[in-house]
């Protein structure tokens, strides 16, 4: 039990070169030589990255998916000689991503814009952090409400929006900006 944590730990993704239009046959040649070879173990996942556009051509658009990076795939392994040997020795397959026969491995940055730009994984949004409160006055320093003075009724942090009650010709009226446009009074 020890010894698969400890190896589970060195999984890591890796992008494999293929001979250009080839990287679904290879992806499909790997994983039969995945289950051949008992390498299951080693290597988890093979994949080719693909992205759905939308085409515009003679006037009509059309949906389509188109390849992330053509002539690679990206595999999930841990690296010893024996999940090498499975993956550079699979038809179609020109080499490992690397220095010579040093493969290197994607970095996790690298790895989670892929399987985000793939929908594996959702996108983080990060939280913005704004300044101001619920029932904070506040003063316009840019836009179309610069100098206005109000009171703010919502803050969206997700959006960094934020909606306050201002008197425009003497009628209270409610307004959404940016956080960055707004200083407290």
């Amino acid at each position: 039990m020890m010894i698969e944590r400890k190896e589970q730990a060195n999984v890591q993704w890796f992008a494999v070169q293929t001979y250009s239009g080839y990287e679904n046959k290879v992806k499909n040649n790997l994983e039969q030589r995945i289950a051949s070879m008992n390498a299951e173990d080693k290597i988890f996942r093979v994949l080719v990255p693909m992205e759905d556009v939308v085409v515009v051509k003679d006037g009509k658009s059309k949906q389509m998916s188109r390849k992330l990076f053509p002539s690679y795939v990206l595999v999930e392994m841990i690296m010893d000689d024996q999940s090498w040997y499975v993956v550079r020795h699979t038809p179609g397959v020109t080499g490992f991503v690397g220095a010579g026969a040093h493969p290197l491995p994607l970095s996790d940055e690298e790895v989670r814009d892929v399987l985000v730009k793939v929908g594996e994984l959702e996108a983080e949004t990060p939280q913005i952090v704004v300044e101001c409160q619920v029932g904070d006055s506040v003063r316009v320093k840019s836009g179309p409400f610069v100098g206005a003075v109000g009171v703010v009724s919502d803050v969206n942090t997700s959006t960094g929006k934020v909606k306050f009650v201002l008197s425009v010709f003497g009628r209270e009226t409610e307004a959404e900006v940016n956080h960055t446009e707004l200083e407290r009074v």
